[in-house]
């Protein structure tokens, strides 16, 4: 093996959450020597410091502002610079990185993301909001600034690795696999009393509370089957889901010779990382191997859709276009947000979801095209959560009546 064309400096958004970490322990594991240009976080000074110690960036920033004088106590004389605020984030973003981790979850890691895009940085794309909410727009920047984005999702880089360029025209279909979440095999009427704890016990994936929600729900699948769409010029009828408990099978590109391409490997996000900060070489790293023989039977079935509206209702968002897909995005992030907060229960998520962007069409709210998808995304994504809070007050108050 010859010498690996590596990123030599890094930033990794969100180095706090658990594609953060994963992200650094994999430098780790690897024994990677890279300069890391700036590390940001949510509001976690102290593991943010923990970090910027070990990594010395050049930069340690929070988002909370009420979490910066931690921040600069904890790195006192350690020559490491410090800010908070989301217009530090994106700043730093936008330096001298040639590798970017954009790992802020939610609609918060769009500008920063943005950044990235517009400085040129090869970007390792986990924050799936920046490509449902201004996926044309990412991808058009990233490329007029001659970078790139590469996505860390697992099934859409299992996509990315066994999808020939040069033979896109030839693909039939794209198929997304699904755990199927906590909920897998529970009945609508046991998933109408679930409980915040009972939807944060994801079976193979450790992730943090909105995503294991969204897991719950299925519409994370919902978003990536937008990501994808956008990621692979692939229109929204040949993007299909498919329930595979095991997750062992990340996701599946079958072309028009019949021929099914697949990417294999145990449910460990260290693996699309390493995939992503490598390409288009490869990582050597001792990553967990996959047995097939102990991992046992690989099954398959297909989404239920009464008991998980989300996938259509992302579906419906993706034909719509323009800005449905923004306004469906905010209008989960506050319902997740109520349901986490036992405001409202768990089969309500998709409801008002579903409520917030019926109010928002009659509105016109949601309408308007890609000339401007930025500055669109940011008032569609406030209108959307103002519609989306009234929707969940009214729930509940026809709750107590």
């Amino acid at each position: 093996m010859g010498p690996l064309n590596l990123p030599r400096s890094v930033s990794v958004l969100g180095s706090t959450g658990s594609i953060g970490v994963s992200t650094l322990d994999l430098f780790e594991q690897a024994g990677v020597e890279v300069e890391v240009v700036a590390l940001t976080a949510g509001r976690n000074a102290d593991r943010l410091a923990d970090q910027a110690l070990r990594w010395r960036p050049r930069i340690a920033v929070v988002q909370d502002e009420a979490a910066l004088p931690r921040l600069r106590e904890r790195l006192k004389g350690s020559g490491i610079e410090t800010a908070a605020g989301s217009a530090a984030v994106a700043d730093v973003a936008a330096a001298e990185a040639q590798w970017v981790m954009s790992a802020i979850v939610g609609f918060a890691g769009l500008a920063p993301t943005l950044a990235a895009a517009k400085a040129g940085a090869v970007i390792a794309l986990a924050n799936k909001e920046s490509l449902v909410c201004a996926g044309p727009s990412l991808l058009r920047m990233a490329k007029l600034a001659g970078g790139a984005v590469v996505p860390v999702d697992s099934e859409h880089s299992a996509i990315f690795q066994v999808l020939d360029p040069q033979s896109a025209a030839h693909v039939t279909r794209l198929i997304l696999t699904a755990s199927g979440g906590p909920f897998r095999t529970w009945s609508r009427q046991q998933m109408s009393g679930a409980t915040p704890d009972q939807a944060l016990a994801h079976p193979n994936w450790s992730m943090g509370a909105k995503i294991s929600v969204d897991s719950a729900t299925m519409m994370n699948k919902g978003l990536e089957v937008i990501e994808a769409s956008y990621l692979f010029a692939m229109p929204p009828e040949r993007i299909e889901v498919l329930i595979h408990p095991q997750s062992i099978i990340h996701s599946l590109v079958e072309y028009a010779d019949g021929s099914t391409l697949a990417q294999l490997g145990p449910p460990d996000m260290r693996a699309p990382i390493a995939c992503a900060f490598a390409w288009p070489d490869r990582l050597p790293w001792p990553a967990p191997r996959l047995d097939l023989v102990k991992s046992g039977p690989l099954t398959f079935e297909e989404p239920d859709p009464e008991r998980f509206p989300a996938l259509a209702i992302a579906k419906q968002a993706l034909a719509a276009g323009g800005r449905a897909p923004a306004a469906m995005n905010a209008a989960n992030e506050r319902a997740v947000s109520a349901f986490l907060d036992r405001k409202i229960g768990f089969l309500d998520i998709a409801g008002v979801v579903a409520d917030t962007l019926e109010r928002m069409e009659r509105q016109g709210l949601a309408a308007g095209a890609d000339d401007d998808a930025v500055e669109g995304a940011r008032v569609t994504d406030a209108a959307a959560r103002r519609v989306a809070d009234e929707v969940v007050i009214r729930r509940n108050s026809l709750a107590l009546e």
